[in-house]
């Protein structure tokens, strides 16, 4: 198993490292960093303002991460089929995005914080995809009709999906990590 680590705003290629580390100790880790600057902290997307996303800029940074993978799985053979999307923030945010527009770039996914990104024209098939959300219901950053939003839609693509509360903010808490490392041996288990 792979895992592909997806950091918030200011985070770079090492910030989800000890996260990935704890969540699966036998997997491979594949952390890119994030090409857009805002004032100087590393994102995937651009964003109009905290909370407001750019749609346009979203989907195409989606597409560009999207033909990345495909490059870092031939150069490094890892399996598609068998890759764990784990993102946190604007990384959770790009990773729901690759479901949508490319439900095949990786099996599954753990999303920490996510907002929801947009509704596709045509809704994917994600039958087979497991999809954990975790959300803080003290968030400050993210509106709690988001997460409930993204889980719906998910659904609507058919996709095996859990939306996790935790009481807390828009950083991650302990308990929650524990939640996605179990919930990731069963996966693993499954597989």
């Amino acid at each position: 198993m792979t895992l592909l680590l997806l950091h918030g705003t200011g985070g770079d290629e090492n910030d989800l490292l000890e996260l990935g580390n704890e969540l699966s100790p036998s997997a491979a880790l594949l952390s890119p960093r994030g090409r857009i600057l805002e004032n100087g902290a590393p994102r995937f997307f651009r964003r109009i303002s905290e909370g407001v996303l750019d749609t346009e800029d979203l989907i195409f940074r989606t597409h560009e991460l999207a033909r990345f993978l495909e490059a870092a799985s031939r150069i490094s053979g890892f399996d598609a089929s068998r890759l764990v999307a784990v993102g946190y923030s604007n990384g959770a945010n790009i990773a729901a995005s690759l479901l949508l527009l490319h439900p095949k770039s990786f099996a599954d996914a753990i999303l920490f914080r996510p907002m929801m990104p947009f509704v596709p024209e045509k809704l994917p098939d994600l039958s087979g995809t497991r999809v954990l959300i975790a959300s803080g219901l003290r968030d400050q950053i993210v509106p709690r009709e988001q997460p409930k939003q993204l889980l719906d839609l998910f659904r609507r693509c058919h996709a095996d999906v859990i939306l996790h509360w935790e009481e807390s903010t828009h950083a991650l808490a302990e308990p929650e990590v524990l939640v996605a490392k179990d919930w990731l041996s069963k996966l693993k288990l499954q597989r």
